[in-house]
């Protein structure tokens, strides 16, 4: 487990006092949906990156921030994957005026108290390989590098892991300490009964997390297609429904193994189908036993619903990724609404990830009442894996 004290932190080095005059290079997460015109339609992941932007400056420092923006040809500059209108939000944001530098491999000026934007990282030939040669390059223009990109933190490339080995102080900024902290308190000592709700269209992207998961908590509530295999396992009908029947074995093998533990999958008794997938399909409420060969369930019923948010309410401690039901169409949300409604009035600690968890959350309007909501997708689901994420273990090796 990558525990807190195994890394250097951002602020810690502010409160000595650390950052006065020095060069500070920031690689946050600015991966930003843009509408076809460019304009940035969701700014959570901007305004998550100033807090370290702050710290930096309030300490005196020089300072560089980078990040990836969508999926650029290396070595190529592509207008359509500029920073250009992040920086311009991150001036907003910060009240101060954060420049845009393009080319800035071979040398950036910036002063103690200025914030300059580096041109999307992926431009830069090597940054996805990690290539060695760019990373140093990278790492002479700064005298203290931060990580404060939790949702790369899965990949070991030049800004988020090389520039950590070469880099003459490297450190975990506050987003990726948060991020980091809240999963350990979640995953490494958690207060039972804890418990993890799995949503999701296949079990196969998901089959490591649902394996790790069930070796550990002591409800696993399973949702969406992800569900339909597992009611397959337990020998229900499923009609058309979104399954994987060569996967029907590990759904039966994860069941069992809850149970020997005493611990359990909770099923649905009831389910919502239609017979096609549409938002203007009518919904029917079935009992799980009664549904169609022509059917397709796409939500939980609310008698299941009930069922879930009870357990809910009893937990101490709750992983909740992926939504239990096709909730873009309002009749197949009951099920997440009522799930995510519960989730938000337990007393429990709560930890989410993953866009369409994150989508749920803003739709029901519950952000303020969970305990922690993760900035990362497949960084979420690694560290949730049992997994060491590179970006996290150079800092610790750093660190030691």
């Amino acid at each position: 487990m990558q525990s807190d004290s195994s890394y250097k932190r951002l602020t810690d080095l502010a409160d000595k006092g650390e950052l006065q005059g020095k060069r500070v290079f920031i690689r946050s997460d600015l991966n930003v949906p843009r509408d076809a015109s460019g304009n940035i339609t969701e700014d959570t992941r901007i305004r998550a990156s100033i807090p370290a932007i702050s710290d930096a400056v309030k300490g005196g420092a020089a300072v560089m921030v980078t990040s990836h923006l969508g999926r650029p040809k290396e070595g190529v500059f592509d207008p359509q994957e500029s920073l250009a209108p992040v920086a311009k939000r991150m001036a907003e944001l910060l009240g101060q005026p954060v420049e845009l530098r393009r080319d800035w491999i071979d040398g950036v000026d910036v002063k103690p108290g200025q914030v300059v934007l580096l041109e999307n990282a992926r431009f830069n030939v090597g940054e996805k390989k990690n290539s060695d040669e760019l990373a140093r390059k990278m790492a002479a223009l700064c005298d203290v590098y931060v990580n404060d990109a939790f949702g790369t933190a899965h990949r070991a490339e030049a800004t988020t892991y090389g520039m950590a080995k070469f880099a003459p102080v490297a450190c975990a900024g506050p987003l990726l300490a948060a991020e980091l902290d809240a999963l350990s308190r979640a995953m490494g000592n958690p207060d039972r009964p804890m418990m993890a709700i799995v949503g999701g269209a296949k079990v196969s992207g998901k089959l490591e997390v649902l394996r790790k998961l069930a070796d550990k908590v002591d409800n696993l509530i399973v949702g969406g297609g992800i569900a339909n295999t597992f009611l397959l396992a337990a020998g229900y009908p499923v009609g058309r429904s979104l399954i994987e029947e060569d996967l029907v074995g590990e759904a039966r093998s994860i069941m069992t193994l809850m149970a020997d533990r005493k611990a359990s999958v909770p099923l649905p008794v009831d389910v919502v189908c239609a017979k096609e997938f549409a938002a203007s399909a009518p919904a029917a409420v079935k009992k799980v036993a009664d549904v169609e060969p022509d059917d397709m369930i796409l939500d939980i019923g609310p008698e299941t619903a009930k069922n879930y948010a009870g357990l809910i309410s009893k937990a101490g401690t709750i992983v909740w990724n992926g939504p239990v039901g096709v909730f873009e169409f309002d009749q197949f949300g009951g099920g997440t609404k009522t799930v995510a409604e519960a989730i938000a009035d337990s007393g429990a600690y709560s930890l989410a990830g993953g866009g369409d968890t994150l989508a749920a959350i803003a739709k029901y309007g519950i952000a303020d009442k969970i305990g922690y909501i993760s900035t990362g997708g497949g960084a979420f689901l690694e560290f949730l894996e049992g997994k060491t994420l590179p970006a996290v273990e150079i800092l610790m090796q750093r660190a030691s």
